[in-house]
């Protein structure tokens, strides 16, 4: 898969202003698509991974810092940020491995490009909730009498939520890469000449 680089800057805008609009509440009738976004950028961003993960890490920390500041708290004080919050970091960035590792064994629109998407993204959710949620109930003061019982409990508990979520975007994406490309394969190819008679 070959695009330019207005085609992955465009795809990186996007990403940043899908976040903006849905990570604003957690829990609001649109739900959070970050876990989706840092998968999809994996894929589409590789030959920017090196500054683009990083600017989607901190747009995502952005966001959180303006939400709870709004909210009248100040963002060092919230439940939520404590040390565990920065374990956020290793479980974004397994995602955006998994879209990386889909991208670098994707050969076009097919059956088996469609068991490694279902494979990696399944791999890569399921990194990303072990290290985002086992560092929040260890590591955050609002869990107490922390117990390995307690743990698996609050595992099963969310783990199907976030999946649910993350794959109803990244289904959304998929459909709609599959719909550009179909697309693409019955446009006439642009040779030089086209793109010089086009400008």
């Amino acid at each position: 898969m070959t695009l330019s680089t207005r085609q992955r800057a465009g795809i990186l805008l996007t990403l940043a202003l899908v976040m903006m609009a849905t990570r604003i509440n957690h829990f609001s009738a649109i739900p959070d698509a970050s876990w989706a976004l840092f998968f999809l950028g994996g894929f589409y961003l590789r030959d920017m991974g090196r500054w683009a993960f990083p600017a989607l890490m901190v747009l995502a920390v952005a966001v959180d810092w303006y939400v709870i500041s709004a909210s009248g708290i100040s963002f060092w004080n919230h439940y939520c940020v404590s040390v565990a919050y920065w374990f956020l970091v290793p479980a974004y960035l397994s995602l955006w491995m998994g879209g990386l590792l889909l991208q670098r064994v994707y050969a076009g629109v097919s059956l088996r490009s469609g068991a490694w998407l279902l494979l990696s993204f399944l791999v890569s959710v399921s990194a990303c909730y072990l290290i985002s949620n086992g560092s929040f109930y260890w590591l955050s003061d609002s869990v107490s009498n922390a117990s390995f019982a307690g743990w698996m409990k609050n595992l099963s508990d969310w783990y199907l939520p976030y999946l649910y979520t993350a794959s109803m975007y990244v289904a959304g994406a998929a459909v709609l890469h599959v719909a550009i490309a179909q697309i693409a394969r019955h446009l006439p190819a642009r040779t030089p000449a086209t793109q010089r008679a086009s400008r």
